[in-house]
């Protein structure tokens, strides 16, 4: 990133940490907040990305507002030679919202976790049990149920 970020690209990165406005040119308002035009602050959006200081950009889902209220983390024992192609089958599952492997340890076998959301424990567990049947995961997984949901945010680069 050579040259770094001029006050106006920082002004961009502080407006895109903010909340997007759900409105019909969310653009034009966090544009607003830079200080500069709409089609200047998507052509900067752009810059910032093509030049790494952008990796992504997503929404965070508040699971609870919408009806999800069982979330649990569930950790599987996969055999290493089956890992990705057993982690892309979960990954593509409509629960998961992350899917990844680690290392084991002592009396710790689990190597890939999953975070399934559901709208009842009933409704997780039934979906964890058609992983299993659908990757032949014969061992029981651990599971971690979400006792508290805790305020998600962001890193904040730029604020006053």
């Amino acid at each position: 990133m050579a040259g770094g970020l001029d006050e106006i690209d920082k002004r961009v990165v502080k407006a895109l940490q903010s909340d997007f406005p759900i409105t019909a040119e969310p653009y034009r308002e966090l544009a607003e907040q830079a200080g500069i035009t709409a089609d200047e602050f998507i052509e900067r959006t752009k810059k910032l990305k093509n030049m790494g200081a952008i990796r992504k950009m997503g929404a965070v889902l508040k699971h609870p507002k919408v009806g999800y209220t069982a979330n649990v983390l569930c950790a599987f024992c996969v055999e290493e030679d089956r890992l990705d192609t057993v982690a892309k089958n979960i990954s593509a599952r409509k629960e998961v919202t992350h899917c990844y492997d680690r290392n084991t340890a002592k009396d710790w076998n689990y190597n890939l976790y999953a975070m399934i959301h559901g709208k009842s424990r009933e409704e997780c567990e039934n979906a964890i049990e058609d992983i299993r049947r659908e990757n032949g995961i014969t061992e029981k997984p651990a599971l971690l149920y979400s006792v508290k949901e805790w305020k998600k945010t962001s890193m904040k680069y730029y604020s006053e």
